[in-house]
């Protein structure tokens, strides 16, 4: 079974990140494979969370795009070096290729052989040396193994085309021939007389017992082969190690988890065909080609708060999407296939998923519980926010019992740890919660942090302000807002970029808003605060 990734947002809160690891323990009780990740940096809020309840924070991941891993490649195609050409040759037309890999014995990549290449050899190949193996000999000869005492068998070749008298009279053997002769007594005496490396003997041809005797003594391999001399001296060449014949230069290959956009790239500007694939450890997998990629195998992923694409992890849409669990308003994601949606206007996905553990009758343990009431606690601002419902109440009441905590004192305890800006950077306090959403054909970003003491930020407004315009610019974003949101004061101060001054006026009905404006009881981005921006851009 694949395994599928589960995870929320690319600026992971606690929400998400506790959802992401609830839901995966949940999909794994049902007899699914999965496992929780995340898309970004957790924040000192989420942190707390997971250490409070000895939960590992789980893997970041990268993106979901199609690797060559995903594709439906030739698994397996390659030989060892010490097969055979003719072994190539016969791989390739069985499995119909025109390219083979070929690694040494522990499977490191060493060349790549090509029908071009075998042609090659088959018309303008020596013919007269042999570097090859016995066991490549029997078995492209079809041969019967008489006397081994090599197994590398390496020299020149030789036919006894002659009559007897004349190879006696002419022909000087020495221990680094290999010669192919038929029943022809004399000559067989003579060979292993001179200890040749070996004899081939054709046509099924008979040796005396006394030759073969000798040939014991003098250590001369012999096989024996029913093929005739013209088809043995046609073949036995073919029986070379394929290393022979590997070019020097080293082809193109790629590792099994290189993308598959850039393995289209490079094969369209190269024109070639065959490629081997390799993992890390520079040992081949099999062979690739450009017509191999229309079979692949998605990665498969359940998405948890979050249903818009420029929040989903790179690459989804190569992914295939098997579940939606959120409750925010419906984005822009599509699947292609029908896909299982579970949407509820409530302030947290975890009081869907608690929902989701009843409905399959799967009891909630101490550890998921305390860290799906967090991530209730924390979308709700402990319930100050416009969108906590009852059933969010009723879910962390449930949960807060399960992992024997009190609402309020933990609640306290984890806002506290989240909302401290100690040390963090402009940048930082930026990025720690920020989203992106699109308009008409205007995309906006909208950042916001929760703290107990926004004089922090104040002191210093003039170098944020010149952040979100700077943003603003760099990212071509119609504006750019920071909303500074006090739990404990139950409101929100903005800072904007130049442009959004406007917007913010038009949406929220004020004349001449200044930087560092509060909205006393706005504390939510989602529906206090997203809505009224989106609608001002829309009615310009």
């Amino acid at each position: 079974m694949d395994k599928i990734y589960v995870f929320g947002h690319k600026k992971p809160d606690t929400d998400s990140v506790t959802s992401s690891i609830a839901v995966s323990y949940l999909k794994n009780q049902l007899g699914f494979v999965t496992e929780p990740r995340i898309l970004g940096n957790i924040n000192p809020e989420t942190k707390f969370v997971l250490s409070y309840f000895h939960i590992k924070e789980p893997a970041y991941l990268n993106d979901v795009k199609l690797q060559l891993k995903d594709i439906n490649y030739h698994k397996g195609y390659y030989l060892v070096d010490t097969d055979s050409i003719y072994d190539s040759y016969m791989f390739m037309t069985e499995k119909g290729i025109t390219g083979l890999p070929i690694v040494r014995k522990d499977k490191k990549f060493c060349g790549l052989i090509t029908i071009k290449n075998l042609a090659n050899e088959f018309v303008t190949g020596d013919f007269h040396l042999l570097d090859t193996s016995y066991r490549n000999l029997l078995k492209v000869l079809n041969g019967e193994e008489v006397l081994r005492y090599d197994e590398e068998i390496k020299g020149e070749l030789l036919v006894a085309s002659y009559r007897s008298t004349t190879f006696l009279d002419n022909i000087i053997l020495n221990s680094n021939m290999i010669l192919i002769v038929g029943d022809r007594h004399s000559i067989i005496e003579y060979a292993i007389a001179s200890g040749v490396k070996m004899l081939v003997i054709v046509g099924d041809g008979s040796i005396k017992e006394e030759h073969l005797q000798l040939a014991k003594e003098k250590k001369v391999n012999i096989i024996k082969t029913s093929y005739d001399t013209l088809h043995v001296t046609k073949l036995i060449t073919l029986s070379n190690y394929i290393r022979t014949i590997i070019s020097s230069s080293r082809p193109i290959w790629f590792d099994q988890y290189d993308y598959l956009d850039d393995f289209l790239e490079v094969s369209r500007k190269l024109k070639h065909t065959n490629y081997p694939v390799l993992n890390k450890k520079k040992e081949c997998l099999g062979l690739i080609r450009s017509s191999d990629v229309h079979e692949k195998k998605r990665k498969q992923v359940i998405l948890v708060d979050h249903n818009e694409k420029g929040q989903s992890v790179d690459g989804i849409e190569d992914a295939e999407i098997v579940e939606i669990i959120d409750h925010h308003n419906l984005g822009n994601l599509t699947t292609n296939n029908p896909v299982n949606f579970r949407s509820m206007a409530v302030g947290s996905t975890n009081t869907i998923v608690l929902r989701l553990y009843k409905e399959n009758h799967i009891p909630v343990p101490k550890e998921i519980a305390g860290l799906m009431l967090s991530g209730i606690l924390s979308d709700t601002l402990l319930f100050q926010s416009p969108t906590t419902t009852d059933t969010d109440r009723q879910a962390a009441e449930e949960l807060a019992k399960i992992a024997e905590v009190s609402i309020f004192d933990y609640g306290i305890a984890m806002l506290k740890a989240g909302t401290s800006l100690e040390g963090k950077t402009k940048e930082e306090i930026l990025y720690n919660d920020f989203k992106v959403f699109k308009v008409e054909d205007h995309t906006i970003g909208v950042g916001q942090i929760f703290t107990m003491n926004f004089e922090e930020i104040k002191k210093d407004m003039d170098s944020y302000i010149a952040l979100l315009n700077q943003v603003a610019t760099a990212n071509d974003y119609y504006l750019v807002t920071l909303f500074v949101t006090d739990i404990i004061e139950n409101g929100s101060y903005v800072l904007y970029s130049d442009r959004a001054k406007d917007v913010l006026e038009r949406a929220f009905m004020i004349e001449d808003i200044e930087q560092g404006h509060y909205f006393k009881e706005v504390v939510s981005r989602k529906k206090q605060i997203i809505p009224y921006l989106l609608e001002a851009i829309e009615r310009r």
